[in-house]
């Protein structure tokens, strides 16, 4: 680097002429001095002195500086930043030469990533071509900090280039940075690469496959479409598993919206398998490829554990029986406390003799319906209350509250089950309500949307069947439902304060599930259809409570995680049961997974002890990428391992396919005077740098007029006359 330097000074003719009216001013004044004073040489030293300090201050008036140019010798830095993000990846750039097909962003782009395309300013500049936002880091797209660190890192920038398809998910605004660049008077050119609108497409976003499935039985598999057609389109979805079944269903995809619909599936073969779902290409659609999705699933043997605790043996008890025993995924225990009978039990295999008397036996259950029964004498205990309370807080397990006219109920809400009751109840009115005429069920809005009252296999229809289910004569004092739970029914006509009666409400208590059912009346729903509506509401009630607990289990141990269908960036909470080899609850342990993500990044997570009683362990995981996650369980104490997999929903944090922003990468060019480009040509963007003016060198000032030893010397020669006055005797 060459420099110069050279004294100048900021004078004005006013400055100039007040300079010289004072220095001769001063000098007049100083021959007059020295002539009355016999002419004495001292004098005219004096006088002299002052005469050099008037002309020092004249010339501090007139703004002396040091100015020195810096010429560097070293070409300056074009700085070439690109969008290597995911995003990159949409087909949304018409390719001219080949009739128009749609190619990426990120192959548009290319032509610009080669340092031969800036062959022609290499003499004059030295470009530097740098990627930003790269897929593999799991991060998004920062606009921001690229930009800031061309600033930073280059010591002569000409200017920068940047292309991106300007959607930006972290970091700082990015005209942040490029008000930066106009502070520094450095161009920024963009070029927006993507087009501003979605091409025609129609797009499958999401599969929702549950997690598992049960062979013989149907399973719901939700899914969404996203189309930009401009008109509504009829389609024949395709579901393939891997088990060779095929499943076609006509869906109508809405014009330029969303579109939810399901596929019913009745799996036959038990084990892992996967669901693919894909749409045809439609008409004028330009993008095919984002038509399928693919998703995990897991097909099993059912094999549900249902306690059924009872006093008289009435008709819901008994419809309520013979349904569960007759469906093959069930197995039914029956605990029958009747005030007749010397001791409990009942006259068949489903019969168990008492309550389960050890921890390992109680959980083996899934789920236990409480009938008329209530905590008093030859029935359950306040311990047994206990224990059913930590199998649904500990063990996920669920519980089902069927009160009865005989009003025992009550007598539960003084054990540790009054927490786990969703609704309170009106004490006043111990054996609930009876009607010579049938009530009515009615749906609310919950209700019309939960799969647990779904009777029907469309919703429409469902709300018809409820209509035309057979009355219930009696129901339970319900005042209101606590906060917290969720109301499915209520009673047609009846009502208090609070509104409706509710008579159908859900709530989850710890890990579990609690239903309350208000009437004893669902066995006449078998009037005129036997078994249709009766068999599948109770069929579906146990799943739907027991589904979380069987997720995955193993011989020892059984994991459970909520939500079920994690989406991308949400913390899972993972709960684990583990038993030590005898079956019991392992009271103490060091329970670990070690979750392996698709990308094969690995992460370890410790498990906390939640009840030393029920070798209940709990963890928490935040998801970082979608797809399937492979996760290892494994026990210190027992040496037991368990290996189960769980699928994250969504798209990545880069998504394909949303419409580029060139209204940012404009802005971010007018604030820095730079230009904004939409088409990819590298001859446009080098005839814009080969015309920029060359850089100014760089300049130092050195302001003689304000710096400290200038004034260190007026005050010097201040002195000095001042002292020389007196050595003259003038003072």
């Amino acid at each position: 680097m060459n420099s110069t330097g050279h004294f100048t000074l900021m004078w004005t003719p006013w400055s100039i002429a007040f300079t010289l009216l004072a220095f001769m001013a001063t000098a007049v004044i100083g021959v007059i001095s020295w002539r009355r004073s016999g002419m004495r040489p001292s004098i005219a030293t004096l006088e002299f002195l002052r005469l050099a300090i008037v002309l020092f201050a004249g010339l501090l008036l007139n703004q002396p500086e040091w100015i020195e140019e810096f010429v560097p010798t070293d070409k300056p830095a074009i700085v070439v930043l690109w969008d290597d993000s995911a995003s990159m990846e949409t087909r949304d750039v018409l390719d001219e030469q080949d009739n128009g097909t749609p190619i990426t962003r990120r192959t548009a782009v290319a032509p610009l990533v080669s340092q031969s395309a800036w062959s022609q300013l290499s003499e004059r500049y030295e470009v530097v071509i740098l990627p930003f936002a790269s897929p593999k880091s799991g991060l998004g797209t920062n606009l921001y900090q690229p930009i800031v660190d061309a600033i930073d890192q280059s010591a002569r920038l000409a200017g920068v280039v940047l292309a991106s398809d300007g959607d930006w998910n972290e970091g700082p605004p990015p005209v942040d940075a490029a008000t930066r660049m106009r502070m520094k008077e450095i161009p920024l050119m963009t070029l927006t690469v993507g087009s501003r609108e979605r091409l025609p497409d129609v797009e499958l976003v999401s599969l929702d496959a549950p997690t598992f499935g049960v062979a013989g039985k149907s399973v719901r598999i939700p899914f969404t479409i996203d189309s930009s057609l401009p008109r509504e389109q009829l389609a024949t979805v395709i579901l393939k598993t891997g088990d060779g079944d095929e499943i076609t269903k006509e869906v109508r995809i809405a014009a330029n919206g969303r579109t939810t619909d399901a596929v019913i599936w009745k799996p036959n073969e038990i084990g892992d398998t996967t669901v693919s779902l894909e749409i045809p290409r439609q008409p004028n659609e330009v993008l095919p490829d984002n038509n399928q999705l693919t998703a995990p699933i897991s097909i099993r043997e059912e094999k549900l554990r249902v306690l059924i605790i009872e006093s008289y043996p009435r008709w819901e008890y008994r419809y309520l029986r013979n349904a569960l025993s007759r469906d093959s995924g069930v197995d039914v225990s029956c605990l029958l406390f009747h005030p007749g009978l010397s001791k409990p039990g009942g006259g068949n295999k489903d019969y168990i003799k008492e309550f389960p008397t050890g921890l390992d036996e109680l959980a083996k259950y899934d789920v236990v319906f409480l009938g008329d029964v209530g905590c008093e004498e030859g029935q359950l205990t306040d311990e047994q209350c206990r224990l059913l309370r930590g199998l649904v807080e500990q063990q996920a397990s669920g519980l089902v509250f069927m009160p009865g006219w005989q009003g025992r109920q009550f007598t539960l809400l003084d054990t540790r089950l009054k927490d786990l009751y969703p609704v309170v109840l009106d004490d006043s009115q111990p054996g609930g309500w009876g009607s010579r005429l049938p009530n009515q069920f009615e749906l609310t809005e919950s209700g019309r949307r939960s799969l647990l009252t779904r009777l029907a296999d469309v919703q429409q229809d469902n709300a018809e069947v409820w209509d035309a289910l057979p009355g219930f004569q009696w129901y339970a004092p319900v005042l209101r439902a606590k906060a917290g739970s969720e109301v499915l029914c209520v009673h047609r006509d009846a009502s208090n304060q609070y509104g409706r009666l509710p008579l159908l409400v859900t709530q989850t208590f710890g890990t579990g599930k609690v239903l309350f059912m208000g009437t004893d009346g669902a066995w006449r729903w078998r009037k005129g259809v036997e078994d249709k509506y009766h068999y599948r509401f109770w069929g579906q009630v146990v799943r739907w409570m027991a589904y979380q607990r069987n997720m995955a289990e193993g011989e020892t141990m059984r994991l459970y995680y909520s939500p079920d269908q994690p989406p991308l960036r949400h913390t899972i909470t993972f709960n684990a049961n583990v038993m030590d080899t005898s079956g019991e609850p392992l009271s103490q342990g060091t329970v670990s997974a070690r979750i392996s993500a698709p990308s094969g990044k690995s992460h370890t997570v410790r498990f906390t002890s939640r009840s030393d009683e029920w070798g209940a362990f709990t963890a928490q995981f935040t998801t970082a990428e979608p797809g399937t996650h492979r996760l290892v369980l494994s026990c210190q104490e027992t040496g037991a391992v368990f290996e189960t997999t769980f699928f994250v929903q969504g798209a990545a944090i880069e998504p394909v396919g949303r419409p580029a922003l060139p209204e940012v990468m404009a802005e971010l060019a007018r604030v820095t005077g730079g230009q904004s480009l939409t088409k990819v040509d590298p001859s446009e963007i080098i005839e814009y740098f080969a015309t920029l003016p060359e850089p100014p060198p760089a300049v130092r000032r050195l302001q003689i007029w304000r710096h400290p030893l200038t004034l260190g010397t007026m005050v010097c020669l201040l002195g000095a006359f001042w002292i020389a006055r007196k050595a003259v005797g003038l003072v």
